[in-house]
């Protein structure tokens, strides 16, 4: 499985940013993948920094890159 790291670097070379960890999260759970809960995540709370909609398909040719769908 790729880290946040990985798939940080592979957007940065690819699409020329460096995407969030949170949109990473976010766009696994759009994905029906279970990211890991984050240690400061307030409960009952929504995401704070949810992805953009122009990122998440680039997100998600990292994904399909790493194979994780």
């Amino acid at each position: 499985m790729a880290t946040y790291k990985q798939i940080q670097d592979y957007v940065k070379n690819k699409h020329g940013y460096i995407p969030k960890s949170c949109w990473i999260a976010h766009v696994k759970e759009i994905c029906g993948l279970n990211p890991k809960t984050a240690t400061n995540r307030q409960a009952g709370v929504g995401r704070a920094h949810p992805c953009p909609k122009n990122k998440q398909d680039d997100l998600r040719q990292a994904f399909l890159h790493f194979e994780l769908i």
